[in-house]
């Protein structure tokens, strides 16, 4: 799914702090986030199954779906300007959240929620009043800008800054390295609060420096409002909730479709389009009340607001050693430059197969086809179109359930676990739905489905829905975020969120085209995309449960196949951290 993150962080310094009345509400706005996008993702399927809506704007989807007799059901709905309609915001988004990180930097993280709320909202608007397609594509991009500003934090959450998780101990070593820049280092010991790392041999003082001031800045860097303003021990919850309510606005899509439906005036979808400025004005209006946070407040010098805004959300006056890590973290922070072409190097080619893979993978799945076009689809497969609509309300229903049977099993059973019994529960699905489609409409798309029949149909598609739902939906974002080393964790998070709107794009161009050519085999194509990403999850990706993100290096240098890719003397500094590490402790 397009959306969403499951991100725990790896443990590390916990300050004093509390989850206030204040903190609430920032909760709660910034869940909104969450809904504004899960109820896009949702309300678009519902929009173009309604008749009114293509006899407006798609007349020749309108003719070819009245025509119930002798009409080939793969084909009625494939329009390219139909499939632009729902793909271009996605476009838009991916475009937009390359520019929303330097505008987030720049004037702060508020005001970026604020700017993605309020473009948002005037796309809502202009959708709800279209007259022309046009309109209706241009209100889609604004939509797509909005998302991209305003979840421009959520679609990098893996990335959580290191600074606020590991702290230098040993600043005299740090010292040392920001007054020698230019000498060589023979020897340097960093100690965080939760690992050790050692640089032997001769190594250039400069590089050693960015190393460290790297590790422990540059995951702040990209901050998230969220997870700046959240106690750490809270961060988790907060996170899981986002993911849930990205679901929940889709739940809310379909019942609103559902509902507008049924007005006989034939206004309907311009109310269900209209609606998302409900979300949008709430995230508008709401990040007006909430003052920015202290990281953005000391990156643009304002450090005395950002002494009084840290004690204020974490309702404590015990701020002292917080407030001193994140002023020097800012000061290092200018030293820094973001290291994109480090995630090339060999060691990190494990991750950075799995930041391109499990995303790209993800969208094989097919689930943004039950996503975008769940209506429409069952309308295909022989449901009227109220109930094509109900049907799309349960799957709404099963994807939210099954999201949160993950939020409870997954640092239980692991994630190779539910990833394999994900993906062969989806294989079976949609092999059965292939083959009952095969068996009643065959290659010329042309005849009824009996409504038992469809029934059973709509029972695999719900359970191919929560297999995604408790396996590859939520760890496609988890998975990703903490595989990769502090040092490449934000970049590698990074390329996880744009492949994932990339496809989600490629996907929602082409579904209705690829149904029309492909008819009943598209279940087949689609199940065997699940089958090679299955059997890549088998072969290649080790499980990560409990495992600290300091140590992970040793997880992929025991790997069969990873292993030959990382230098033993790498694993075996990790390894000799991690036995320091235990000695202090």
């Amino acid at each position: 799914m397009a959306g969403g993150a499951m991100v725990t962080p790896a443990g590390g310094k916990d300050y004093p702090g509390k989850l206030t009345l204040f903190i609430f509400f920032t909760c709660v706005v910034a869940a909104t986030g969450g809904l504004i996008f899960g109820y896009d993702i949702g309300i678009s399927g519902g929009v173009t199954s309604m008749d009114p809506f293509l006899k407006k704007f798609f007349p020749e989807v309108y003719r070819k779906k009245q025509m119930a007799q002798g009409v080939n059901q793969y084909c009625k709905f494939d329009n390219q300007l139909l499939q632009s309609f729902t793909s271009s915001l996605y476009l838009a988004a991916l475009v937009a959240s390359f520019f929303a990180a330097t505008v987030t930097r720049a004037f702060g993280r508020k005001w970026s929620m604020f700017g993605g709320g309020l473009t948002f909202l005037i796309g809502a608007a202009l959708n709800g009043a279209a007259e022309n397609v046009a309109m209706l594509i241009v209100g889609r991009i604004l939509l797509g800008v909005g998302i991209g500003f305003a979840n421009q934090p959520a679609m990098a959450e893996g990335a959580m800054h290191g600074w606020m998780q590991s702290k230098v101990e040993n600043q005299a070593v740090l010292a040392e390295v920001k007054e020698n820049r230019n000498k060589h280092l023979q020897y340097a010991e960093v100690v965080y609060a939760v690992q050790s790392r050692r640089l032997q041999g001769k190594a250039d003082t400069e590089a050693a420096g960015q190393l460290i001031i790297y590790r422990c800045y540059d995951e702040h860097a990209v901050p998230l409002y969220l997870s700046e303003m959240a106690p750490a021990r809270f961060r988790g919850m907060l996170n899981s909730g986002f993911q849930l309510m990205i679901t929940i606005g889709i739940l809310a899509a379909e019942l609103i479709n559902y509902g507008t439906a049924k007005i006989k005036a034939g206004y309907g979808w311009r109310v269900s389009l209209a609606l998302a400025a409900v979300p949008a004005g709430i995230i508008t209006l709401g990040s007006l009340f909430l003052p920015d946070t202290p990281n953005s407040l000391l990156e643009r010098g304002h450090s005395e607001e950002a002494h009084r805004m840290l004690r204020r959300i974490r309702g404590t006056e015990d701020i002292g050693e917080e407030y001193a890590d994140l002023v020097a973290a800012s000061e290092e922070a200018r030293t820094v430059t973001h290291p994109w072409r480090n995630i090339l190097q060999r060691r990190y080619r494990a991750q950075l197969t799995m930041a391109i893979a499990i995303p790209f993978f993800q969208q094989l799945t097919g689930i943004n086809v039950i996503n975008f076009y769940a209506p429409v689809l069952f309308e295909t497969l022989g449901f009227k179109s109220d109930a094509s609509l109900m049907s799309a309300i349960i799957t709404g229903l099963v994807l939210a359930s099954a999201t949160l049977v993950s939020v409870f099993t997954v640092d239980r059973l692991g994630r190779r676990k539910l990833f394999l019994q994900g993906g062969a529960q989806m294989i079976i699905c949609q092999v059965v739905v292939g083959t009952l489609l095969a068996a009643k409409f065959g290659t010329s798309g042309v005849g009824e489905i009996p409504k038992g029949y469809a029934a059973v149909v709509a029972v695999f598609i719900c359970a191919y829905v929560a297999g995604f739902a408790w396996s590859w939906g939520p760890l496609g974002w988890l998975v990703p975020s903490e595989i990769f080393p502090l040092e490449v964790r934000p970049v590698g998070q990074s390329i996880n969120a744009s492949v994932q709107m990339l496809f989600t794009f490629v996907i929602a161009q082409a579904f209705l085209t690829m149904l029309c050519h492909l008819k009943f085999g598209l279940f087949y194509f689609f199940a065997g995309w699940v089958v090679i990403m299955t059997v890549f999850i088998a072969l290649f990706l080790p499980e990560t449960k409990n495992v600290p993100i300091e140590g992970m290096v040793l997880v992929w240098q025991s790997h069969w196949f990873w292993g030959k890719l990382i230098a033993d003397e790498e694993a075996h500094r990790v390894q000799i951290a991690a036995e320091n590490n235990a000695a202090d402790a």
